[in-house]
């Protein structure tokens, strides 16, 4: 029991700075124009400015935070518990914006936080084969990366919320793979130690696939339609991880009937509540950056 307190504590943290790493790096990106969501030119842009690396160092002390919780806990209970992201994000942003949290959003983080509970009091997962699934797990990880590509191609080409949606759903699967890969490499690092993680080539995968979705979720929260891409990268995460920890891991949880339908019960209530707060953040997001834009064009001309 205390094993499995400690990994929902590590978990919850990760959330509290994944929060915080999202919220800033939001910020950072308000005046950068639309046209260059997808580019160097923001990438270059952000490098210059203190609030990105605050929020980059807070990302990833909370994937930092991620990792220790997956080294003793299974991807089934981890990654179901980030979703809760986003009720330490809605008053942080409010906070930094000097508004104040609606009922309505108040109502969907009770929701989301009561089927949080409900899902980590019930949620018992066996452990399934990790060493006998490092290849299987690459395997899937090209796959995947494929697939991310091909969206990527598409969102540049294209504006708006398809762009979002695009990248959104690049970001999703990316993560879901990194969590996927992360709990290989924690298992790997606890049962063989350091120098056994240095010689796995799934570790310098975990690395250029965590960048390219660094980059990527940027990319994303800069695409225009905030609605869209927040959460349904906060929501595509965990159910691919989920999906790949049952089966391409062996992963599976450990319930009776009833115990099994409350949970299913409050996975939807937790995806409602996460699309919900997601949508209520990213709609007061783009009304911020018209803001700002108007602020910074000149009259009668427009940069959007």
């Amino acid at each position: 029991m205390l094993g499995h307190g400690l990994t929902v504590l590590l978990a919850f943290l990760a959330a509290v700075f994944l929060a915080i790493g999202i919220v800033v790096r939001q910020r950072a990106t308000i005046d950068v124009p639309a046209e260059h969501g997808v580019s160097a030119v923001m990438f270059q842009t952000l490098i210059r400015r203190p609030l990105w690396w605050a929020g980059t160092g807070a990302a990833v002390a909370g994937y930092a935070f991620q990792a220790m919780a997956l080294a003793s806990g299974s991807l089934l209970l981890v990654q179901p518990i980030l979703v809760s992201a986003l009720l330490f994000a809605l008053p942080l942003s409010a906070r930094l914006a000097h508004r104040r949290v609606t009922r309505g959003e108040w109502a969907w983080a009770l929701l989301l936080t009561a089927a949080l509970a409900v899902f980590v009091l019930l949620a018992k997962a066996t452990p399934g084969d990790y060493e006998a699934s490092l290849t299987a797990s690459a395997v899937v990880a090209v796959v995947c990366t494929g697939a991310v590509l091909a969206c990527v191609v598409v969102a540049a080409r294209n504006a708006g919320w398809r762009r979002a949606v695009l990248l959104a759903v690049a970001v999703g699967v990316l993560f879901g793979v990194v969590a996927v890969l992360t709990k290989l490499v924690m298992h790997v690092l606890t049962h063989e130690g350091v120098v056994a993680v240095l010689t796995t080539p799934v570790l310098y995968l975990l690395a250029l696939l965590g960048v390219v979705a660094t980059l990527l979720q940027q990319s994303a929260f800069h695409a225009g339609s905030l609605q869209t891409s927040v959460p349904t990268m906060l929501v595509l995460e965990p159910v691919i991880a989920v999906i790949l920890g049952a089966v391409v891991l062996g992963e599976h949880l450990d319930v009776g009937r009833w115990d099994a339908v409350a949970i299913a019960v409050s996975t939807l209530a937790m995806l409602a509540g996460t699309i919900a707060l997601g949508r209520d953040e990213g709609a007061y997001e783009e009304r911020l950056e018209a803001a700002v834009t108007r602020a910074t064009t000149p009259s009668g001309s427009r940069s959007r």
